[in-house]
């Protein structure tokens, strides 16, 4: 069972929304709905959302994403937050047309969204959650393919910290390091020419969906301050959803160890790398001894 921090219920909770595109665009939408919802349940001050995407809409995102004609050419995260602003009475969101580094520092916040579609972008949120200057801050992770996703609630500590707590929750590059490994990035991710290309890529549905399921995660913790599921994983063509439970058990089975000790997660590539580089030492090492002994 995870519990969450009583701090979070006595300020505003500085949320990241990292990408304002498919998921991202729907994501903002719920964030909007619980913004409300925490005020009329007594929160202090909601929350208080950033934004981060550099991207423009484009006519291929009307239909699919939360876009209308109108904001064509616009900075996706100017017209989200414009639209939020607008909705919300007393709230300045901001907006940051930018790509987030991975040399960047996220202190400020105290919940990071990642509704990307690449491995480089993830880098750079684990990176920057790790390089706050101490800390342990949440990390809700959205992804898909065609027709399933993930959404994945983590927390990420300051590489400062030495220790690790027991059961802090795995965030999604502990559970699958790949999807943090910028060398295996899909190279067929150029954007869609119009609706009907960018709907042969990807379900209608599985974005809503996946938000949907996003934002609840998000409800259940914030109102009744425990969770005992930190994620699902779902597959639209099955109709099938499978909860991730928060226990130390299942985290064993995906390989993540609990012992007290922070550990930095790494991309596969690069640990691989170090291996060969290290092998190959070893070799000339071995070659070398052999050499003096004759």
């Amino acid at each position: 069972m995870h519990v969450l921090n009583g701090k979070l219920m006595t300020h505003a909770v500085n949320v990241l929304l990292v990408g304002a595109g498919g998921t991202g665009s729907r994501m903002l939408e719920k964030l909007v709905a619980l913004h409300r919802a925490l005020l009329a349940k007594g929160h202090p001050a909601g929350l208080d959302v950033t934004v981060v995407d550099p991207d423009t809409v484009s006519t291929a995102n009307i239909g699919r994403q939360a876009f209308y004609p109108g904001d064509v050419g616009r900075f996706k995260s100017d017209v989200l937050v414009n639209r939020a602003n607008m909705a919300l009475e007393g709230v300045i969101w901001k907006s940051e047309p930018a790509i987030l580094s991975t040399r960047a520092s996220l202190d400020r916040f105290d919940l990071v969204i990642g509704a990307v579609d690449n491995r480089a972008a993830r880098l750079a949120i684990l990176r920057g959650l790790e390089n706050c200057a101490s800390g342990t801050r949440y990390w809700l992770d959205t992804g898909n393919r065609a027709t399933d996703g993930q959404v994945v609630l983590g927390q990420v500590t300051s590489r400062r910290k030495v220790n690790d707590d027991m059961m802090r929750l795995p965030h999604i590059a502990e559970f699958y390091a790949d999807l943090i490994d910028a060398s295996a990035e899909d190279k067929d991710n150029t954007p869609s020419c119009s609706l009907a290309e960018a709907l042969e890529k990807q379900s209608l549905y599985i974005n809503p969906t996946v938000s949907d399921f996003a934002a609840n995660l998000l409800w259940k913790l914030f109102t009744e301050g425990r969770l005992d599921t930190q994620g699902v994983f779902i597959n639209l063509n099955r109709m099938m959803v499978t909860p991730l439970r928060v226990d130390p058990e299942v985290w064993a089975r995906f390989g993540i160890v609990r012992d007290g000790k922070r550990r930095k997660v790494e991309q596969p590539s690069m640990v691989a790398k170090r291996r060969k580089k290290q092998q190959v030492q070893q070799v000339q090492q071995e070659r070398q001894e052999e050499a003096v002994t004759a």
